[in-house]
């Protein structure tokens, strides 16, 4: 993993930073979300992927992207949670001091 961190380390800060974006628009951003059936299905399969990277069970080259998947799946995640915070303290601030918040 450490050379996946030091080999590819554009990479996986590209996808903090895509994920730092798409937290910071997805506040403002009000959809529907998924349903239980669908977020259980998909923690099944994010669970299921981390458990065949740790064992090992893809070997070669496809046990290398998947590796790197999950590595940049996981610094995007990070990127994703950091902005929403940092915008929803953003945006509250300025809602608690009578500023506009900016949206259009």
């Amino acid at each position: 993993m450490a050379y996946l961190a030091v080999f590819h380390w554009g990479w996986l800060a590209g996808s903090l930073l895509l994920g730092f974006a798409m937290g910071w628009i997805a506040v403002v951003h009000r959809g529907r979300g998924v349903t239980k059936r669908v977020a259980q299905g998909l923690l099944v399969l994010v669970v299921a992927l981390i458990v065949a990277a740790l064992t090992h069970v893809v070997p070669g080259r496809f046990g290398y992207w998947l590796d790197l998947g999950l590595a940049m799946l996981g610094a995007y995640l990070v990127g994703c949670a950091v902005g929403s915070w940092l915008r929803n303290r953003v945006v509250s601030r300025q809602t608690a001091s009578g500023g506009s918040t900016g949206t259009l």
